[in-house]
């Protein structure tokens, strides 16, 4: 398949992908190796007929719609514009017209102002020792199955939490970044199952297209 990872720096789900035979492309606004696209994905997505991407993956920057800051949204009204101008974004990725996609963010006004999400993960359940609820919405593609459910389940303190529960990482201009990146314990479920999805899918349909012929 040709696969486009939207809003990702670090490639870690765009090589989980081309480790599984994927023609696979990320694409952020900030330069990054590999295969990757310096630009505007929306623009990238406008030419879905032109490029002929199978498979998305976005991950819209969160800063503005993570449950965590909105909070700030009444006291500071350029902020809630900065949130609307995010859903509006995610909104444009949904409309794309690649037929299987998924977008992921953590817990926020997405769920509330768009849609629910098709399904919530942790990194523990695919044999990462930390703790961020991930929402993925989805489109043509199925929910993801645990790998390696670490022990301890919600309850259980993780690598990257401090004692209160919060994340460990500092504030920092990278903070964000850092905790943008995906986990490789899920990257790699999302190559391996959704891969096999869409190849038993396509086996299926040619089979179908067969048994019509004959």
């Amino acid at each position: 398949m040709k696969v486009l990872i939207g809003c990702e720096r670090f490639g870690v789900l765009r090589d989980a992908f081309a480790r599984r035979g994927h023609d696979a492309w990320s694409c952020d606004l900030v330069a990054a190796p590999g295969n990757h696209i310096q630009g505007d994905v929306l623009n990238v997505i406008d030419g879905t007929v032109k490029h002929g991407w199978d498979l998305a993956v976005f991950h819209p920057d969160c800063t503005y719609m993570a449950v965590s800051g909105l909070h700030w949204n009444k006291r500071r009204p350029e902020r809630a514009a900065l949130t609307e101008k995010a859903l509006e974004f995610v909104r444009k990725l949904m409309a794309c017209k690649i037929p299987r996609w998924a977008i992921e963010n953590p817990i926020g006004c997405i769920s509330t102002r768009i849609r629910k999400p098709d399904q919530v993960v942790q990194p523990w359940q695919f044999g990462e020792d930390a703790s961020k609820a991930t929402c993925l919405w989805l489109k043509g593609l199925p929910t993801l199955t645990p790998t390696n459910v670490l022990p301890g389940g919600r309850k259980a303190r993780r690598a990257n939490q401090t004692a209160s529960g919060q994340n460990k990482l500092g504030p920092s201009p990278e903070r964000a970044m850092l905790r943008a990146k995906t986990y490789q314990g899920i990257a790699d479920a999302m190559a391996d199952q959704w891969s096999r999805f869409c190849d038993d899918v396509d086996r299926g349909r040619v089979a179908d297209a067969r048994r019509e012929v004959h």
